[in-house]
């Protein structure tokens, strides 16, 4: 009866061109029959879940804080064709690992804490600072058949001598490997009257990966070994990017942990980029694939 009433609620919610907000505790919005679909996942850990026809991730919400408390996007891999989020989650209410394994495609990319695969974060003093909580709240803007627009609020932290906010805009659509990101940051205390923001991706040590600096210096690609080996052996390889235009700076962040594109905003200033991943079981085969795809890719 719970399972019925969240999928009636969540199709009732998903009607073309609706605003639906929320906060942990609400219902889903979930699109049916499209090639897009994000919505607020009540039935597991407040997880916001987003997917296309190719690629597929989740943020973190209230209820995992501590489990962790990170703004990382956690990639799900998965093969080109048809949405698997809202099958995996529904296997996952009766058996918690489902989705840690491969039903042609899988989570099996380890965010921790970190910007996993191609948050942002505020940079002071050469560091990453990471929002104090998971995201807190959501709007969802839009919810078409290709497309799906929703927005994620982390409320008000300390950075350093100043106070900062973070709303996340993110347009996901169909038929590409990338997602529009569009982070508005709001701030006061500082020294400065601007602010360093990073978009990232997690380097996975031990998992041989290997980075390309593209010849633009507005973006930065990975590909490494699948990194997560705690219910069964990975396979295959994954491809991660970011593509922050106007970048100041692409590479290593300090320790080495993150590959960066970094850019200086100032206070309610849209931090655009894009970030994309793909998954060497998919259509996107070695590295040399990936690397010259992120390289043609049109910001948008």
């Amino acid at each position: 009866m719970k399972k019925a009433l969240l999928i009636m609620m969540a199709a009732l919610s998903a009607l073309a061109g609706c605003k639906t907000t929320g906060k942990a505790g609400d219902s889903a919005a979930e699109p049916k029959d499209t090639t897009v679909m994000a919505r607020f996942v009540p039935e597991r850990m407040d997880d916001f879940v987003f997917e296309n026809d190719l690629i597929a991730g989740r943020f973190y919400g209230k209820a995992l804080e501590g489990n962790p408390t990170s703004p990382g996007i956690d990639i799900w891999v998965k093969l080109p064709g048809k949405l698997v989020a809202n099958e995996w989650y529904a296997k996952a209410m009766e058996d918690g690992g489902y989705y840690h394994r491969d039903h042609g495609g899988k989570d099996c990319y380890k965010v921790a804490v970190s910007l996993g695969g191609g948050a942002s974060a505020v940079m002071l003093d050469g560091k990453l600072h990471f929002p104090a909580t998971n995201y807190r709240s959501y709007d969802i803007l839009s919810s078409e058949p290709d497309s799906a627009v929703f927005v994620l609020h982390y409320p008000e932290w300390e950075v350093g001598t100043g106070r900062i906010s973070l709303d996340k805009k993110v347009t996901v659509v169909g038929g590409t490997y990338f997602c529009k990101v569009e982070d508005t940051y709001t701030f006061s205390g500082l020294d400065s009257d601007s602010l360093t923001v990073a978009a990232g991706i997690f380097r996975h040590p031990g998992q041989g990966t290997i980075e390309e600096e593209i010849s633009t210096p507005d973006r930065i690609a990975i590909w490494e070994k699948a990194s997560d080996q705690s219910v069964e052996p990975e396979d295959g390889m994954i491809g991660v990017a970011v593509i922050v235009p106007g970048a100041s700076y692409t590479g290593l962040s300090t320790g080495d942990d993150h590959s960066i594109a970094v850019r200086t905003i100032a206070s309610g200033e849209t931090f655009s980029y894009m970030f994309g991943s793909c998954w060497s079981k998919g259509s996107i085969k070695d590295a040399d694939s990936w690397f010259e795809l992120v390289k043609s890719t049109t910001v948008k």
